[in-house]
């Protein structure tokens, strides 16, 4: 399910599934390292990305022409080095898929422990501007060029088991909105993936009977991003999508064209 809310004057031209160089964070696992594949075999250039070198060499083995960098998107050291390895050695990249994420059990009645906390915040949520704003002068510079993210439908239906990583995708889509609306004259689209429980082990049992399994999510996503859409909604999670309602887009286009046009 794809969502194509009719926008004043934005952009939301789809993807191009080929001829690409495509980073995407949180690749050595889930879904990033699925989506990492997708777009490999369509011939583009691949460079995943992620903290764990054992699974960052694993992609790299068993997808030939596929290249590897560490990153930790927390650390702004780490994403400085990674940007400067990245656009000197890949100076075509194109698109960023900002996938990599975290999440843990927490209790908002009780006392959540401070580092983990910490981490969701940094990883989930701070990490994906982070690592944005470094790329935006290169991806601006393209003829064209895709920010996608990852986000969730916790984010929209909050889970209170883990209401922190809830809170963080939530914070993450009204970025996404502010973004595209910055960008809209641009030629950088946005677009937004948010994916219901999906059977990575993530979360819960590979095998649970209500997750969404992971091969047709990626197929679903994967054929949404060539579309216009500004959302990649699977059907599994859309009533959770639906809470606040799709209007948001119309909305928050018009109410900062509106903004835009007063002084303060």
């Amino acid at each position: 399910m794809v969502v194509r809310t009719p926008l004043w004057g934005s952009k939301s031209d789809g993807m191009d599934l080929t001829g690409n160089t495509v980073l995407i964070t949180g690749g050595g696992s889930g879904i990033g390292a699925s989506l990492a594949s997708a777009f490999h075999r369509l011939g583009n250039t691949v460079i995943v990305a992620g903290r764990r070198a054992g699974a960052l060499a694993a992609m790299v083995a068993s997808h030939p022409g596929m290249a590897a960098i560490e990153l930790d998107v927390t650390d702004p050291e780490s994403v400085k080095r990674a940007v400067a390895v990245v656009v000197r050695d890949h100076p075509s990249l194109n698109v960023l898929i900002n996938n990599a994420g975290i999440v843990s059990g927490d209790d908002p009645g009780s006392l959540i422990d401070e580092a983990s906390m910490t981490a969701e915040v940094e990883t989930n949520f701070l990490g994906p501007i982070r690592l944005t704003s470094a790329l935006m002068a290169h991806l601006r510079r393209q003829p064209r060029a895709h920010l996608v993210y990852v986000t969730s439908f916790a984010g929209f239906t909050p889970v209170a088991l883990y209401s922190v990583f809830s809170a963080t995708k939530a914070a993450l889509h009204s970025y996404v909105l502010s973004q595209r609306f910055a960008l809209k004259d641009t030629r950088v689209t946005v677009q937004e993936i948010i994916p219901p429980w999906v059977a990575t082990g993530f979360v819960g049992a590979t095998d649970h009977a209500l997750a969404m399994p992971l091969e047709a999510f990626i197929a679903q996503t994967m054929a949404d991003l060539a579309t216009d859409a500004l959302e990649s909604v699977a059907t599994e999670g859309s009533a959770c999508r639906n809470n606040p309602g799709r209007r948001e887009h119309a909305y928050i286009e018009k109410f900062n064209t509106f903004l835009l046009a007063q002084s303060f």
